[in-house]
């Protein structure tokens, strides 16, 4: 027996690179729609850390943040990503988590955070 269940059907694609350096013209013109979602300011970023801290569970800290924004941002040119905030948050978190500690945005957790999150194995 065969059942049917009617469903809409979306399929993402995303990536950092330059489509026309991955594909060619013909898949990308089977791709109706394409949005470009820009690198965020540093106002931007900052305003992601504020609001995705408390969403995680931890209290937002200004000097941990401009310590970030300054050591492992602008010290080393590495571009501000949209999702960065939320991940290296959820990386502090869950590094207290593992050594038994009270998450906390600190340098000290945030600059782990870095460390683990652009490692390059």
């Amino acid at each position: 027996k065969k059942i049917q269940v009617p469903f809409d059907q979306l399929i993402v694609f995303s990536t950092n690179l330059e489509p026309k350096d991955l594909v060619d013209d013909a898949f990308l013109r089977r791709i109706p729609y394409k949005i470009e979602v820009a690198d965020p300011t540093e106002d931007e970023f900052r305003n992601l850390f504020k609001i995705m801290a408390p969403k995680v569970g931890l209290e937002f800290n200004q000097e941990a943040l401009d310590h970030l924004i300054q050591n492992h941002y602008l010290a080393v040119k590495r571009p501000f990503r949209c999702c960065q905030p939320r991940d290296l948050l959820q990386q502090v978190v869950n590094y207290c988590h593992y050594v038994g500690e009270r998450p906390a945005m600190s340098k000290q957790y945030l600059d782990y955070a870095v460390e683990n999150y652009f490692a390059i194995m």
